[in-house]
């Protein structure tokens, strides 16, 4: 289904969200079309979710650029060709820094309540186990647009969930996920609306 949302999902692991995104397309929940899908790792399982959707994938290994200016440049010049809208960061673990006509363009999930448990290192299981050491009553996810320093940017929404007492990292991070499967789609439509 073409729409005129083509957006990009960059990720570098499992690709749930990926996923969670296609559904919700397939479903009619949510006016995007997923043109390509950017991984910086080769061997990254989101690449198989989109060969078995037939969308596009590309690997763009950060190894293979002497920095990060060089490698975002490279990754924006094949978002441009491809006429995409909206870069959406799932899990994606390297820094992208904006190109000149990308501000607003490019959001990005974190599995924590910006400002709290974001920056560098602070991704996946190393948030939710933060989360549990510190002992806050409340976390959840953000979706925020991207600037140039990691976690950073104006956010778009946040869900929040209480964290149940004896919980593990894999539970809560479960429990997380949940939310962001209802977040990413929902500032995807909010951003499309005020476009």
């Amino acid at each position: 289904m073409s729409s005129s949302n083509p957006i990009a999902v960059l990720v570098s692991g499992g690709g749930r969200s990926l996923e969670n995104l296609v559904d919700e397309i397939a479903a009619g929940r949510l006016d995007a079309e997923v043109r390509v899908v950017v991984s910086d790792r080769p061997g990254a399982f989101a690449l198989e979710r989109a060969a078995k959707h037939g969308i596009e994938a590309l690997v763009l290994d950060r190894r293979e650029f002497d920095s990060h200016e060089a490698y975002s440049k490279a990754v924006f010049a094949e978002l441009e060709a491809r006429g995409v809208k909206l870069v959406v960061l799932a899990g994606f673990l390297r820094l992208l820094l904006l190109q000149p006509g990308w501000g607003g363009r490019v959001i990005n999930i974190h599995p924590a309540l910006l400002p709290a448990f974001g920056g560098k290192g602070f991704y996946g299981d190393h948030v939710h186990r933060a989360v549990l050491t510190r002992g806050v009553q409340v976390t959840g996810c953000t979706v925020h647009y991207v600037d140039d320093e990691y976690d950073n940017g104006k956010v778009i929404l946040q869900r929040w969930i209480p964290v149940p007492q004896g919980i593990d990292v894999d539970g809560l991070a479960a429990l997380v996920f949940e939310e962001e499967k209802l977040a990413l789609p929902e500032a995807i439509r909010r951003h499309f609306a005020q476009a």
